[in-house]
């Protein structure tokens, strides 16, 4: 069972090839913003990775990262993200303070659109 931190939060034991933008507000209960419901299109899900960033993207994160113009290194989209090794990351796109009416539309279990994975 992979490890989840999160800077300010705690850890969280979460389920192996869990969404981490789901563990994030399923299992930790944090305002992880998530405005597309979990399909690439915006960036409100984004953390940064302090330890434990996956080598591979989906190809729609990566032209989403690209098209918004987010460029800081250790950034991702969560709602790309499977759990599958112990992370650590920032939440850097919450609730709080957003002005908008909810964290965002519910997501899949699984991640949308169908990934094509590639190299970081």
């Amino acid at each position: 069972m992979p490890k989840l931190t999160i800077q300010g939060v705690g850890e969280f034991d979460i389920a192996a090839g869990k969404r981490l933008v789901k563990a994030l507000v399923e299992d930790a209960g944090t305002d992880q913003l998530h405005a597309c419901g979990g399909k690439s299109r915006c960036t409100t899900c984004r953390v940064r990775f302090i330890e434990g960033e996956p080598e591979s993207i989906t190809e729609a994160e990566k032209e989403t990262l690209k098209a918004k113009s987010v460029d800081e290194a250790g950034v991702r989209l969560s709602c790309q993200i499977v759990c599958e090794e112990d992370m650590t990351v920032e939440l850097i796109s919450r609730f709080e303070g957003s002005g908008r009416k909810d964290q965002g539309t519910p997501c899949a279990d699984d991640i949308e659109p169908p990934p094509a994975w590639i190299k970081k």
